[in-house]
């Protein structure tokens, strides 16, 4: 499913910036970008996302910066101040000379001042990683529960008219041995032959017809796929991948349906069901 999702944490140095976008895929796929000081936490990043997000491709972006925008710290090293401060104290009583060092002459003695660069550590770090990786994702999960609720209720609406469709279907295959029957004897009466309605042979023919055409065992499952695929609806757990298996399990009965009714209405209704089983499969992709 799509969605976006951005995610911040702090401390006294850095601050992470998280960035989560994803659309939808079939399967699972996490594409990471670090930076290379964070490399090694790539393994938790991922893990951490791929415990909640179960199908679709998600992009995420992580971003270290220091905080203040400063690239280091400044380090006087006192002690080695000190001995120059002594060094030339020590020439002056030798030599009588008068040498006395302003604080200011110390920037230019070599060892006493220096910008020491603060260091990313990807295991200090890790903790603030996770932080804005899993604020990113709650906003990133928000969104797509939003658009969960619009595919739920489109899903709802499109099985709704596939149970319609087979309320029709139930309706009518009672009567199809009947106008079978008639249409049997029909063709005898008018090909002239001189045949007793009531002749073994042709009630054996009506009873093999009426158990070819019974579909009595797939329009319960169909019940029972689609209350199934209701079910799910209300559950918090990842459902794409068993409500995609309930799809291929409805076109298998719809099949086979098509293939044993041997009636123009009942086929028009599998039709009418196969085309909104289809948009159905094309939104199930999309669900986690």
């Amino acid at each position: 499913m799509t969605g976006y999702g951005h995610g911040e944490a702090t401390d006294e140095a850095w601050q992470i910036t998280a960035e989560l976008s994803g659309v939808n895929r079939k399967q699972t796929d996490i594409a990471i970008n670090l930076p290379g000081r964070l490399a090694d936490l790539e393994p938790d990043v991922r893990r951490l996302i791929a415990a909640a997000i179960s199908r679709g491709r998600i992009n995420a972006k992580v971003v270290l910066e220091r905080r203040g925008g400063g690239e280091g710290q400044l380090r006087v090293d006192e002690s080695l101040a000190r001995q120059y401060v002594e060094a030339a104290r020590r020439v002056s009583e030798a030599t009588g000379a008068d040498l006395r060092i302003a604080a200011a002459d110390l920037f230019r003695a070599p060892g006493v001042f220096r910008m020491e660069e603060t260091e990313a550590d990807p295991e200090a770090l890790s903790g603030l990683v996770t932080q804005a990786v899993e604020n990113a994702l709650t906003r990133l999960i928000a969104m797509q529960e939003e658009e969960g609720r619009h595919l739920r209720a489109d899903l709802d609406a499109r099985l709704t008219a596939i149970a319609e469709n087979f309320e029709e279907v139930r309706t009518r295959a009672p009567e199809v041995v009947g106008i079978y029957r008639k249409n049997l004897f029909s063709r005898l009466e008018t090909s002239g032959l001189e045949l007793d309605l009531n002749d073994d042979r042709i009630l054996r023919e009506i009873g093999l017809f009426a158990e070819r055409c019974d579909i009595s065992e797939e329009l319960t499952r169909i019940d029972s796929h689609l209350s199934q695929f209701r079910r799910y609806f209300e559950s918090d757990e990842a459902v794409g991948r068993p409500l995609d298996f309930l799809c291929q399990e409805l076109n298998r009965e719809f099949n086979t349906i098509g293939s044993k009714a041997n009636d123009a209405d009942i086929a028009q209704r599998i039709v009418m069901a196969k085309t909104e089983l289809e948009k159905i499969r094309e939104q199930v992709q999309n669900v986690q």
